[in-house]
């Protein structure tokens, strides 16, 4: 019988023979994954994932990340889907606050400097605005400091258009929009559709916005308080204006004198969408606006694209800031 350690019984096996595929090691580990990707059908996930594993890598090599802190970031992205739900999407609020949002906004609306930069829609357009008449007063809880504002929308080359819809929405004077307090806030409180005239003008009656926090009271939050920031946001009017033959814009318009301009949480904020919201000490001007005295008057002017504009395929010079535009023709005055 032989031995049952001998070289004839237990022979060495041969070497599995590899189809030209390449095994991983720390200095080749993108390539080798990558590789595995080649032979996916469609083009654009092809070239999305390999872009993907590469920057992923290299972020992995250059911090040199550690086992335990893989770990925290597994826990981390974890918790943040826990916290998602029918109301609340913690993702997106990740997205937020890393910039990602805005970068995708603005890389997918990009305006070549010829209308309305565009910014996030943010997680509180949840109703369809009740339709009101040019001029309506929207702060239905009688709270905070009166305000006018209008504005035109036009094309890029100032052309008017007559009928474009104007949707609006923003905060209360604490800070909180209608959906979040049911009960406190009557519904529909600070929100607004408005057609506007045949000059493309609108106008109606308002309050100034409060800055206010987004949630944080999650993962988001405890990243942001890891790091020293913030979560609030500085004070804005949201709009969406829409017209006929051309594309629709979806944006902010901040006041110039709030808090956080410079430190949005979301980093919102952009150059050419900050205004000034002045106040008006006139008796006889706030009688004929309906607004008690004094107000201030907040303007802004919308510019749209044609549907039929070539896209900005590249990313445009940087554009000096508007001049503040006037009191609109046709608002009361």
């Amino acid at each position: 019988m032989p031995d049952a350690r001998s070289d004839t019984a237990f022979s060495a096996r041969p070497a599995p023979v590899r189809a030209g595929g390449e095994l991983f090691t720390e200095e080749r580990s993108a390539e080798v994954v990558a590789a595995s990707f080649t032979g996916t059908p469609d083009p654009r996930l092809r070239q999305v994932l390999g872009s993907l594993v590469h920057h992923l890598h290299a972020f992995v090599k250059d911090v040199e990340l550690t086992e335990d802190e893989w770990g925290v970031a597994i826990d981390f992205l974890t918790r943040t889907g826990q916290m998602c739900s029918d109301v609340r999407q913690e993702f997106i609020l990740l997205s937020d606050v890393l910039g990602v949002s805005m970068l995708v906004e603005t890389i997918n609306h990009r305006t070549g400097g010829t209308s309305t930069e565009s910014t996030v829609l943010g997680p509180f357009h949840m109703v369809e605005s009740p339709r009101r008449e040019l001029g309506d007063d929207i702060a239905l809880d009688g709270k905070g400091t009166p305000c006018l504002v209008s504005g035109q929308v036009t094309g890029p080359d100032g052309e008017p258009l007559a009928g474009a819809v104007v949707d609006v929405w923003q905060t209360n004077e604490d800070g909180f929009y209608d959906v979040q307090q049911p009960g406190i806030q009557p519904a529909g409180n600070l929100r607004g559709l408005f057609t506007a005239d045949g000059d493309g003008r609108f106008w109606f009656r308002s309050v100034v916005p409060r800055y206010y926090p987004i949630p944080d009271d999650g993962p988001v939050g405890q990243l942001l308080a890891a790091t020293g920031r913030h979560p609030n946001r500085p004070a804005h009017l949201h709009f969406i204006a829409s017209a006929a033959g051309y594309r629709p814009v979806t944006t902010h318009v901040f006041v110039a004198d709030s808090p956080y301009l410079d430190s949005d949480a979301v980093f919102g904020v952009k150059e050419s969408l900050v205004r000034d919201v002045p106040e008006v000490d006139d008796p006889d001007r706030s009688a004929d606006v309906g607004l008690p005295n004094p107000f201030r008057t907040l303007t802004f002017d919308l510019a749209l694209l044609p549907e039929d504009s070539p896209e900005v395929s590249a990313r445009p010079a940087a554009q000096p800031a508007d001049g503040q535009p006037t009191v609109v023709r046709g608002a009361p005055s």
